[in-house]
């Protein structure tokens, strides 16, 4: 099956490409869980953060923006020792002040899908050298979301993040996925 560029042999790295990457999700913890993979995927690849991502949902309380608005500085260092987790103390405290700053939010989904207009934007790159890494809707939901109170949330971040969410669609022309989610 031909894939994009990116996606390496990996069975993981492949599933995740032909079932998830891309396809437009709106579903609230969903999305905050991506948010959040995305900001501890910073510095790192997205295969290391995949492969750790059902141990985070484990030590996260499943991504419920709730609980782990309530996480406490003891829980935070009790992560600092798991070795299924990047421990990145930064990190992990963006997770809880991201989930303080998502519960702020009226309507987080509106809020995010609002900076692609509120519908999925397809691109058509047929070149790796056409993809971007940053727009400005990136830019503008950075702006945003720093606004908000979060943090790990830079445009290149937002960008990701906007590609795995399908609010863009990136697959490249001569992709297998790129047909089913162009139409």
């Amino acid at each position: 099956m031909p894939r994009c560029f990116w996606c390496t042999d990996d069975p993981l790295y492949q599933a995740y490409h032909d079932q998830e990457w891309g396809v437009p999700l709106r579903d609230p913890r969903a999305l905050f869980e991506l948010l959040l993979l995305e900001g501890f995927q910073a510095g790192l690849s997205w295969i290391t953060v995949l492969k750790k991502r059902e141990r985070y949902r484990e030590v996260l309380f499943g991504f419920d923006p709730e609980r782990l608005a309530q996480m406490s500085d003891e829980e935070i260092e009790q992560r600092m020792q798991d070795p299924g987790i990047i421990r990145n103390r930064l990190k992990l405290k963006a997770a809880r002040q991201n989930a303080q700053a998502w519960l702020k939010l009226d309507d987080p989904v509106g809020l995010l899908w609002s900076f692609v207009g509120g519908k999925q934007l397809v691109n058509h790159f047929s070149e790796r050298s056409q993809m971007v890494s940053v727009t400005a809707a990136a830019e503008a939901m950075s702006k945003a979301l720093k606004k908000a109170g979060f943090t790990f949330v830079g445009p290149t971040i937002c960008y990701a993040f906007m590609q795995a969410s399908g609010m863009v669609m990136d697959h490249s022309t001569d992709c297998d996925r790129y047909a089913a989610l162009a139409g």
